[in-house]
């Protein structure tokens, strides 16, 4: 008897401290700062993730044969948690993810000479008020958040007012007080950039009016059938009287959209075709993510991970880090960053990097986003899925990859697979359907250059995470010679050093610049110890990449 109390107690002892050490390890997350300018983000296709749930693989008799990789494939909101709670984007150092559209897509198929392609992609809306069950339901995104918030990681869904779905025999288009069906957008000029349809067959929503428009009436028949139809027909009610717009189009998906904010609080979203909108639309959306992420802390204090606004970042197509806060249209420059958003998609990073020396480039990048872009950012990329043209199309550099935007101020963004140099180049694909194949999980679980590959990706992004100076701090240049690039990064009272390119075996980096001498300092890439003596550190590694911190 006396044992098995003894037993028990001990159960109840170690069940305690697992308890108590779960709480600490949470509370540790939360303390760390967090900004965006500096985040470690990671971008995948809802759809070409992981499926976590086959049973919601099809649906809405989505059946036809598609062009090669333009059907679903399985993907969904529960593969995602899923890997969260695997604890894989920790091991990559990830602290955001930005998911693909996750609103009901159109039901049927289009054929612009591709074969067919279904709205996989989550860019064609059907019905922004519901979630595609091929990619889930509302309580696989309510647990999605949930999880990823205690693992300290923030969540972005994608935001598109700019258009509907294409029309198909499934899908009729919506109302001409609602969309234009034409003219087809030439790009040369503002107005033939804003007030067009971006391609053939795509509505563009009116996004200029003002006037009052009634729902369109092909919504009103699915939601009377779903049952919903006087719900949402009272919040649209409550919100426009709260609001006093118009109803016009743009408000109604306004306020659709900021629903998966008070709902679920999601951080932030990053916003598609943001230069095919009038710019005064993204300061009306801004002001509603504001009021709709202000309210959901109000009401779930517990959940709140810090004290960050709502985070809007914005795809201007073309938009570099050079412009500064102009983008250029030829007839007009438009400044997107004011009263709209923190942070603007770099397209531009891509070709720095092949450009120039990294010297170069962090230079350039360190006067810029502590010159002209002081307080806002931008979000830097080497491969995205509807970009031709990646830094690495071949998979050749996946090492200078990882190394050049993990280590380049502004938030990284790693598109699903760059970690794993997931094959882009898939023979039988048309345009950018070779980008957005499946993620290549067998090759990390079996190959060895791949998890070589893998690891690498991991101790930058680790140590990324760990140091918000990296992305959002302030660089200085230490050396540039024949043993390797060496400077440092601070913000606050984070403080590395970091050298790259450097002689293998010799390590030898001056530090008195950061670091005191005695002090004890940690190589988080060979994860060796290492102590400050005359100014510098003086030790032997494998690798020709150094991450200092202090221990």
């Amino acid at each position: 008897m006396k044992k098995t109390i003894l037993l028990f107690t001990l159960t109840i002892l170690l069940s305690c401290n697992a308890s108590q050490e779960n709480k600490s390890a949470e509370k540790e997350v939360a303390k760390k700062e967090f900004v965006w300018e500096g985040a470690n983000l990671y971008f995948l296709l809802t759809d070409r993730f992981n499926n976590g749930d086959p049973s919601n693989d099809i649906h809405f008799d989505r059946t036809q044969k598609a062009g090669k990789l333009r059907g679903f494939e399985g993907g969904d909101l529960k593969g995602i948690t899923q890997k969260i709670e695997e604890g894989y984007f920790a091991d990559l150092g990830i602290n955001a993810i930005w998911m693909t559209p996750i609103v009901e897509q159109i039901h049927g198929a289009t054929d612009e000479g591709t074969g067919l392609s279904y709205g996989f992609h989550g860019y064609w809306a059907k019905d922004w008020t519901k979630i595609d069950p091929n990619y889930g339901t509302k309580e696989d995104l309510k647990e999605l958040v949930e999880v990823a918030h205690k693992n300290g990681i923030r969540i972005l869904l994608d935001a598109v007012i700019n258009h509907t779905g294409p029309v198909t025999e499934k899908d009729p288009v919506w109302p001409n007080d609602w969309v234009r069906t034409e003219p087809q957008c030439t790009y040369d000029n503002y107005e033939h950039t804003v007030s067009c349809t971006l391609v053939k067959n795509l509505p563009d929503i009116k996004t200029e009016s003002n006037e009052n428009v009634a729902l369109p009436p092909q919504l009103v028949a699915k939601w009377k059938t779903e049952g919903r139809y006087e719900q949402e027909v009272a919040e649209l009610d409550a919100f426009f009287e709260r609001t006093k717009y118009p109803r016009a189009p743009r408000f109604y998906i306004i306020k659709w959209l900021t629903d998966y904010i008070t709902e679920f609080g999601i951080d932030g979203y990053r916003v598609d075709t943001v230069k095919h909108t009038e710019e005064f639309v993204w300061q009306e959306f801004r002001t509603e993510c504001d009021f709709a992420f202000a309210a959901y802390k109000k009401n779930n204090a517990n959940k709140v991970l810090d004290n960050n606004g709502f985070y809007l970042v914005g795809e201007v197509y073309n938009y570099g880090i050079s412009h500064g806060k102009a983008f250029d249209f030829g007839d007009k420059k438009v400044n997107y960053f004011d009263k709209a958003f923190n942070s603007l998609i770099n397209f531009e990073m891509k070709w720095d990097v092949k450009q120039m020396k990294a010297k170069e480039l962090f230079n350039k990048y360190d006067s810029i986003l502590n010159g002209h872009l002081k307080n806002y950012g931008v979000m830097n990329y080497m491969t995205s899925h509807d970009d031709g043209n990646p830094f690495d199309k071949e998979r050749d550099m996946p090492f200078k990859t990882a190394t050049m935007l993990l280590l380049t101020q502004g938030t990284s963004q790693v598109y699903y697979g760059d970690e794993s140099a997931r094959d882009l180049t898939i023979e039988g694909t048309v345009g950018d359907a070779t980008l957005r194949s499946f993620m290549n999980w067998e090759d990390i679980n079996k190959n060895k250059e791949t998890q070589k590959i893998l690891t690498h990706w991991q101790k930058l992004g680790q140590f990324r995470k760990k140091h918000p100076a990296i992305g959002a701090g302030k660089h200085t240049l230490i050396s540039d010679d024949k043993n390797g690039l060496t400077f440092s990064r601070v913000r606050n009272d984070d403080k590395v050093v970091i050298g790259i390119n450097m002689l293998e075996n010799k390590i030898d980096i001056k530090v008195s610049s950061i670091f005191k001498n005695g002090d004890e300092l940690r190589d988080a890439y060979s994860n060796q110890k290492v102590k400050v003596k005359d100014g510098k550190v003086r030790f032997v590694s494998k690798f020709n990449i150094v991450l200092l911190e202090k221990i």
